[in-house]
């Protein structure tokens, strides 16, 4: 085990507490910060589909008439060609 001297004192890892609680205590944490952070990064995504779907012409086109920028003519003739 790792142990040195200094000023005729015997310190080692028993010594500063770090084997009883101290790195013990510190690796318990890390490991349950590690697992959770793991299964946030793999799971966060899930049920929230961030990828856009394309917009179809005919979405296009209904934004087009909605914000006024074809008449309901124009819109009508666009929309049956689209249609088939």
């Amino acid at each position: 085990m790792f142990t040195f001297h200094w000023n005729g004192h015997h310190m080692g890892w028993n010594y500063m507490g770090w084997n009883d609680m101290g790195f013990g205590m510190i690796g318990s944490v890390v490991f349950w910060i590690v697992i959770i952070a793991v299964l946030l990064y793999v799971f966060r995504g899930r049920g929230n589909d961030t990828t856009e779907r394309p917009r179809s012409a005919l979405d296009i086109l209904n934004e087009r008439y909605a914000r006024g920028e074809i008449e309901k003519e124009e819109f009508d003739r666009k929309r049956r060609d689209l249609s088939g």
